[in-house]
């Protein structure tokens, strides 16, 4: 494909920096909750997905180790070239 002749300049690095056909289908295709999904704050894994369980009184209760919560984008985007088309940016 074009787009792989483009990062034959990365040599080695290039499969990291963008998913194979096969991945995109597979992301587009995973259920995804905009608003359940978030990310958590960690002290060593800097962030870690994380469910929404409830919301009550100002407080939500995420199912992952604790931290700060941010909305997370969908699986669609991840390695996306164009950071403009994200919904949410940390």
């Amino acid at each position: 494909a074009s787009g792989d002749a483009e990062l034959a300049i990365f040599g080695e690095a290039a499969p990291y920096l963008r998913k194979s056909e096969k991945e995109r289908i597979e992301a587009q295709n995973k259920p995804f909750d905009a608003k359940t999904s978030v990310f958590v704050t960690h002290p060593k894994e800097s962030f870690v997905k994380g469910t929404i369980q409830s919301r009550e009184s100002g407080k939500v209760t995420v199912k992952t180790e604790g931290g700060e919560v941010f909305s997370m984008n969908p699986p669609k985007y991840d390695k996306i070239e164009d950071m403009a088309m994200m919904t949410h940016l940390h």
